[in-house]
């Protein structure tokens, strides 16, 4: 399942520069599908959104950090665990029961974001 940031977030920032699919935004800013990923042009997401990849798209969250779901692989094919959860320093990242994905799914997910 895809990982996600809870309101108990202090807005530290360790969490964003580990994502390998820069999938972790600070609170209220936009996100694009093509940033840390090699998604060019129209593509139709996991979730089945479809979005121009360099389009920006509005906020999961406006008060602190947040996941880009159709951008998080859990880290798999990149690292042995979630590296956003592994640097938290108030453990508010989390597994996302809402978004439950195989290994499978994950990389498959991995590997449609980068190309592969």
């Amino acid at each position: 399942m895809a990982i996600k940031i809870t309101d108990e977030c202090i807005n530290c920032g360790a969490c964003e520069p580990e994502c390998p699919n820069n999938a972790i935004y600070e609170g209220a800013v936009d996100w694009k599908a093509s940033e840390g990923t090699s998604l060019k042009g129209t593509v139709v997401l996991s979730s089945g959104l479809t979005v121009n990849a360099d389009d920006a798209q509005q906020p999961v969250e406006d008060d602190y950090y947040f996941i880009v779901t159709d951008k998080c692989t859990e880290c798999k094919g990149f690292h042995e665990e979630p590296q956003c959860a592994a640097v938290c320093p108030v453990d508010c990242c989390v597994p996302d029961e809402d978004h439950v994905e195989s290994e499978d799914e994950l990389l498959a997910k991995k590997a449609f974001l980068h190309n592969e």
